[in-house]
């Protein structure tokens, strides 16, 4: 059993998941950003769909982290994954941003 502070986490299946799942999530947002960019109307409401689309994401890879560490899985994993797309939600508050001060 391993300890959770201990720093020797290694588990490549549930580090390519993570990183599956991060990259889809990414992935859905760029699309939301390029349809507001090239196809869409510039409206403030689909601009947010962006950081929704990271956010939602996020909280879904601390749900999957509460059920990784519910069964005694390498947690850190996901907890990371999520951590970054709450980040990247933050940075992406631009593109709503941009599109109130648009005229």
């Amino acid at each position: 059993m391993t300890n959770d502070v201990e720093k020797r986490w290694h588990d490549p299946q549930m580090f390519r998941s993570a990183v599956t799942y991060v990259v889809c999530v990414v992935v859905v947002a760029g699309v939301a950003l390029a349809s507001y960019a090239f196809i869409g109307d510039h409206s403030v409401l689909s601009a947010i769909l962006v950081p929704t689309v990271l956010f939602v994401g996020g909280v879904g890879a601390f749900v999957r982290t509460y059920q990784v560490w519910k069964v005694g899985g390498t947690w850190p994993i996901w907890h990371g994954a999520g951590w970054f797309l709450l980040a990247l939600s933050l940075v992406c508050l631009a593109v709503p941003g941009s599109a109130i001060l648009s005229p």
